[in-house]
């Protein structure tokens, strides 16, 4: 399929396509896929060994069984945890652990911790944000650490997660509003603590929510479990210099997400604590391109495939299509990997995969739909030739040589009298049925059909060399296809029908053409003019078929013809000699057996066969390797024995059995044949004794 479109028409289906791709994108219906693809180029960059210095001290599931304890732990242990780490002079610790209400055990246990984290003296302290749904809309609380609990810390900050659409968590918020002021994240918190211990950190994020640049799955930053810091199993120095994040890695405890690395089986959210500081002290947060961009990389997809697929042929233009978006593909992943901006992958192929799609539809649309108004005219293999090869270029009118042919029944009028008007449609559908076939078979169009009569083109719209061969041989078919149907409605009543038909060799102008609102195929020219004429004469001279002069030296001496002489033609002041058409192709040539190698070359194929006997009119061979189809122009170059050169000569396929396929000549050449005479003439046939012989 290559039926193209036009350009005002690529134009407008590109238009329509990328605003259909720009919809989608600004309307969020690809934000899904683009999360998931932001997920793949993690996992394709593969886990990386944190570049800060940070450590967690897990609440897991030993530490539950080793200390017998329910949660939540008593405040005094976290406090005696805070001591011990503080002996190691961390850079600074965070617990991301919720101390908003008086603890269960009393005011001291509260103290405890208080108590614990003024002596350490570097310690963050989580926050929570609060949504509730209610008559009144809804409504966003924040709940900070206990008063006495906070006084001595050296800072709180939420510890809410942000979560996509999709409940994973890829980026974090630094600050978020709250009444008439900001409140800052616990990460941040950490970071300008962690700074002023002096660890090596990059300039914060211009933005107020940074994407994590995650490290790798759970378990890529180094664990301590809670209990082995309490029985002494990990010394306090294994903490200094270091950020120490405290939190549950218990699924018990609730506190876990999906996140890029982890996908479904969830991350802690004490380790995505640590994914978080350590991309903002690394300075590697992932900035995500402007939305209107992927709005533009959308609509330029689209426009970009609809041009390559209105082009090229689909499978080229897919392969086409597919390269760019694989080449941009990479770009996006260079981009992420070297950069770390987060280039909107899915928009531009989506954009892409919408222009090729809506194109090749179109124009698959186009073709039946021409298929159909073409196969008026056209044989089935003409119809497919002008799809796949020249589109709608070889049906612009243009002025080429071409034989005419026009058939008309004799007696149908009558006929049609003696029967109803259903019966009348009836048999003309059946006889033009039959006729259109037969034009076809031959590889003729059918211009049009002026009630009972078939106006036929050979060389239109294609070059046929035997053109007016094919138009001679339709019309000695046509002949029989009457005389068989003749019978039929004869049996119904009516009486003998014959066809007249006649042939002119010409030039004319062949090509679509009629007004803007319609075009049909056709032929226009004196050519026409006087086949019509001599299809007229038919009456006259009692031939059921008639040919102009030029028709005849066309087919030369393959079929029995009388001259009818020099008539006058309507519409014509020079005089047109004229020859009726007897019967069916003459005598077959007589043949000659010679052993030879005969190569046969048709488009880019070439195989070879044995000879079997040769003519003056053709060959015959055994059964190539490769099948050849019928009523085809090949190219034949044949090694006779006694010829320095080997002959030349094109041919079309005229026969087929099971072990041999027959040649007929097209088109030889006099110095070809006299050649060709010479070798006949060597092995026992008179020279130009089948002038008047047939294919093999």
């Amino acid at each position: 399929m290559t039926l193209r479109l036009g350009a005002a028409r690529t134009w407008r289906l590109a238009t329509a396509a990328g605003a259909l791709a720009a919809l989608l994108a600004l309307s969020g219906a690809l934000e899904f896929l683009e999360l998931k693809s932001l997920d793949l180029r993690f996992r394709f960059r593969g886990p990386q060994p944190p570049g800060s210095p940070i450590v967690i001290i897990a609440i897991d599931e030993d530490s539950f069984d080793e200390l017998n304890l329910t949660w939540p732990f008593p405040r005094a242990l976290h406090g005696r945890l805070l001591e011990l780490v503080s002996e190691g002079r961390p850079a600074a610790i965070g617990l991301d652990l919720l101390f908003i209400e008086p603890s269960l055990l009393g005011p001291d246990d509260d103290q405890a911790l208080a108590d614990a984290i003024e002596w350490a003296g570097n310690v963050v302290l989580g926050a929570a944000f609060t949504v509730t749904e209610g008559d009144l809309g809804r409504r966003e609380d924040f709940n900070p650490p206990l008063a006495e609990i906070r006084a001595s810390a050296a800072g709180f900050g939420f510890v809410t997660l942000t979560t996509d659409r999709d409940a994973f968590v890829r980026s974090g918020a630094l600050r978020r509003p709250h009444q008439d002021g900001f409140q800052e994240s616990f990460t941040l918190r950490l970071y300008s603590l962690a700074r002023q211990a002096g660890l090596p950190a990059k300039p914060l994020p211009a933005t107020a929510e940074a994407g994590i640049n995650f490290r790798g799955p759970a378990r890529t930053f180094p664990i301590v479990p809670y209990y082995q810091v309490l029985d002494g199993t990990v010394p306090p120095q294994a903490f200094r210099d270091r950020v120490v994040l405290v939190g549950a890695t218990t699924p018990v405890l609730h506190d876990e997400f999906p996140t890029p690395f982890s996908g479904h089986t969830r991350m802690p959210g004490v380790e995505i604590q640590a994914n978080l500081l350590d991309t903002l002290l690394q300075g590697r947060s992932v900035h995500r391109t402007a939305p209107a961009l992927a709005v533009i990389l959308a609509a330029a997809g689209a426009v970009i495939a609809t041009g390559i697929a209105a082009a090229m042929r689909p499978i080229m233009a897919l392969l086409a299509v597919l390269a760019a978006v694989a080449l941009y593909a990479v770009g996006a992943y260079g981009a992420f990997v070297g950069a770390n901006v987060w280039l909107d992958l899915v928009p531009g192929p989506a954009g892409a995969a919408l222009g090729y799609g809506a194109t090749v539809i179109t124009t698959l649309i186009r073709e039946q739909r021409e298929k159909r108004r073409l196969s008026r005219f056209f044989s089935p293999d003409v119809v497919r030739a002008i799809l796949t090869t020249r589109g709608e270029e070889a049906l612009a009118g243009r002025r080429r040589r071409i034989t005419v042919l026009f058939s008309d029944l004799r007696g149908f009028t009558s006929l049609s009298e003696r029967l109803e008007p259903e019966e009348v449609v009836g048999l003309l559908r059946d006889y033009l049925t039959a006729a259109t076939a037969i034009v076809f078979r031959h590889g003729g169009s059918v211009d049009k059909y002026i009630g009972d009569a078939i106006m036929a083109l050979y060389s239109a719209p294609f070059d046929q060399p035997d053109h007016a061969v094919r138009a001679v041989r339709t019309a000695l078919e046509l002949q029989q296809c009457v005389q068989a149907l003749s019978a039929q409605w004869a049996a119904r009543g009516g009486g003998a029908l014959r066809s007249g038909v006649g042939i002119h060799t010409g030039d004319a102008v062949v090509g679509a053409m009629g007004s803007q609102q319609r075009l049909e195929f056709t032929a226009i020219g004196d050519t026409v003019n006087v086949t019509s004429r001599l299809e007229g004469l038919t009456k006259d001279f009692g031939a059921p078929i008639i040919v102009s002069q030029t028709t005849y030296q066309e087919v030369g001496g393959l079929f029995q013809a009388r001259p009818l002489g020099s008539v006058r033609v309507k519409g014509r002041e020079l005089p047109v000699e004229i020859y009726a058409i007897e019967g069916h192709e003459a005598r077959r040539a007589p043949r000659v057996a010679l052993e030879a190698k005969v190569t046969i070359e048709e488009q880019d194929v070439i195989v070879a066969a044995p000879l079997l006997d040769i003519s003056r009119t053709g060959v015959a061979v055994a059964l190539p390797p490769k099948p050849i189809g019928a009523d085809r122009i090949v190219r034949l170059t044949i090694e006779l024995p006694d010829l320095l050169r080997p002959i030349e000569a094109e041919a079309r396929v005229a026969s087929r059995r099971d072990d041999r396929i027959g040649f007929a000549f097209v088109g030889l050449r006099p110095e070809v044949a006299a050649r060709l005479d010479e070798v006949l003439a060597r092995h026992g046939t008179p020279p130009g004794s089948p002038a008047r012989g047939s294919d093999p």
